[in-house]
C-alpha cells in the first residue's frame, strides 16, 4: 500500500551562528543548514512506517546543489520530491546568541513566498500539511485562506517568524500580528513560543480563546527547557478526532477546554550544546507522532525527548541519525 504523504512547507536557510558555543576552540562563527532542515530531520526520525515526507520548499540557485545533497541524506523523503529552484540568492540568517535561549536574527536573501497558483499542484494528493513560517512570508494570509478552503487534511502551523518584522539591514524584531484570528482560522494545530505569544495576545488564556474560537483544535506554546503549555478543544485527544473540513472541526463543539503544562525533559546540556532548531524539532516530532496515531500526551512526550536530544547535536546535518539514536557527525 502506498505511504501517506505529509507536505512540509518552509524555507531552507543558511545559518551563520555567533556565540552558541562557549568553548574556546569553537569561538569562531559557525555556518550550516538551518531553517526547515531541522523540521525535515525530525520528521525523518519520527514518522511512522506508513508515512513519507514531501518537502514543499524553494531554494535560491546559489545553494540549490547543497539543498539537494541534504535531502538525499534523509530516508523518509518521497522519491518524487525536490526543492523548487528560484533565481534569487538563498535566505541566510545571522544568529547572535545572548544566552541559551535568546538571540538576535538578521535575515538576508530574496527567496519569495508561494502563490496559490504555484502551491496548488504541489499539495494535491497530500494527506496532511506542516507549515513552518521560517521567513514569515512563505504564505500570505490570502494564500493561506485558499489553502484551508481547498485542502481537506489536517494543517499544523508553527507561527515562527510571522511575528518578526524585517527592518532595513535585515535585523528582525518582534511585531504584532495583524488579523491573528484570521490566521488561526487556517490552522488545526498552532505552535508558537513565549515571545511570539506576546505579539498576539496579553496572556495564554486570551490567546487560547482567540485560537480555539477561530477554529483551531490545539494551541501549544513552547517554553524552552520548562516544557510547553497546551490548550485543546473539547473532544480532542488524537488527530483522528478532527473532522474533514472547517464545518466539522471539533473546536465548534461544546465543553471545557483542556489545558496542562507538559514539562521538559531534564537534560544535561553539554558545553557547546546547541539550542538552535529545538522548536522546529519539537513541532515536527509532535505532529509526526500524531500522524502515526499517538494520543496527544504520548506525542508531547516524544516531542520533549526529541528537543532535548537536539541540544546535544550541532546543526541540522546528521540530525536525523542522532534523533534516531544512531551515530552521526555532530
Amino acid at each position: 500500500m502506498a505511504p501517506k504523504r505529509v507536505g512540509i512547507i518552509g524555507s531552507f536557510v543558511w545559518d551563520v551562528i555567533h556565540g552558541r558555543d562557549t568553548a574556546a576552540a569553537r569561538s569562531a562563527p559557525l555556518e550550516e543548514w538551518g531553517g526547515i532542515a531541522y523540521s525535515l530531520a525530525a520528521f525523518d526520525a519520527a514518522l511512522g512506517p506508513g508515512w513519507e515526507s514531501v518537502p514543499i520548499v524553494k531554494v535560491g540557485e546559489d545553494l540549490a546543489g547543497r539543498a539537494r545533497d541534504y535531502l538525499r541524506t534523509l530516508r523518509r523523503v518521497a522519491p518524487d520530491a525536490a526543492p523548487v529552484v528560484v533565481p534569487h540568492r538563498n535566505n541566510r540568517v545571522t544568529l547572535v546568541y545572548r544566552d541559551a535561549e535568546r538571540r538576535t536574527e538578521t535575515l538576508s536573501g530574496g527567496v519569495p513566498g508561494w502563490t496559490w497558483a504555484g502551491l496548488a499542484p504541489l499539495v494535491r494528493g497530500l494527506d496532511a500539511l506542516y507549515v513552518n513560517l521560517m521567513s514569515g512570508w512563505e504564505l500570505d494570509l490570502d494564500t493561506f485562506r485558499i489553502l484551508r478552503q481547498q485542502f481537506r487534511g489536517p494543517i499544523y502551523c508553527d507561527i515562527h517568524s510571522l511575528s518578526l518584522d524585517h527592518r532595513d539591514g535585515g535585523e528582525r524584531s518582534p511585531q504584532p500580528v495583524p488579523d491573528a484570528g484570521e490566521w488561526f482560522r487556517c490552522m488545526d494545530i498552532v505552535q508558537m513560543n513565549e515571545d511570539e505569544m506576546a505579539m498576539m495576545a496579553r496572556d495564554p488564556l486570551a490567546l487560547s480563546a482567540m485560537a480555539l474560537g477561530a477554529g483551531a483544535s490545539v494551541l501549544v506554546v513552547t517554553l524552552g527547557a520548562r516544557g510547553a503549555v497546551y490548550f485543546a478543544a473539547p473532544g480532542f485527544a488524537r488527530l483522528g478526532d478532527l473532522g474533514r473540513g472547517a464545518g466539522n472541526r471539533i473546536s465548534a463543539r461544546g465543553g471545557p477546554v483542556r489545558t496542562a503544562l507538559a514539562r521538559g525533559v531534564p537534560a544535561r546540556i553539554p558545553q557547546g550544546g546547541d539550542p538552535t532548531g529545538c522548536g522546529d524539532v519539537w513541532g515536527a516530532t509532535f505532529f509526526a507522532r500524531l500522524l502515526d496515531g499517538d494520543i496527544m500526551s504520548d506525542a508531547l512526550d516524544a516531542a520533549m525527548c526529541a528537543a532535548a536530544r537536539n541540544v546535544e547535536h550541532r546543526g541540522a546535518s546528521g540530525l536525523a541519525h542522532h534523533l534516531r539514536g544512531e551515530l552521526s557527525h555532530s
